[in-house]
């Protein structure tokens, strides 16, 4: 059985991948999505604490003795799905830019 070596990058071969176009777009493409969906995240994620210790706007009654701070609480699980399946549908478009990357080895 023959054991087929791989070629070890060398420093210079990274740093050809890191300024390539179409690794700078991989990584532009990935940042416009993920910051703004982070930012989104936190915000409706803290939102709850914050709403119930400071004031009482989520105490009001929704429908019968379950109050907004339920639905609320219950809509982050919602988003948590949400946002997971917008993430796996938008890294199929991820995967397409890292493939173009590797076949392109950096060079442009």
């Amino acid at each position: 059985m023959e054991v087929k070596k791989t070629k070890v990058n060398s420093e210079s071969d990274y740093t050809a991948i890191v300024q390539s176009s179409s690794f700078q777009k991989l990584l532009s493409e990935k940042k416009k999505f993920i910051v703004p969906i982070t930012i989104f995240f936190f915000c409706f994620y803290f939102a709850l604490p914050v709403l119930t210790s400071y004031s009482t706007v989520l105490n009001h009654k929704f429908i019968g003795s379950i109050t907004w701070a339920w639905v609320f609480a219950f809509l982050q699980f919602v988003m948590t799905w949400v946002l997971c399946m917008l993430y796996s549908k938008k890294a199929a478009r991820f995967d397409e830019l890292a493939n173009k990357v590797i076949n392109e080895g950096g060079t442009n």
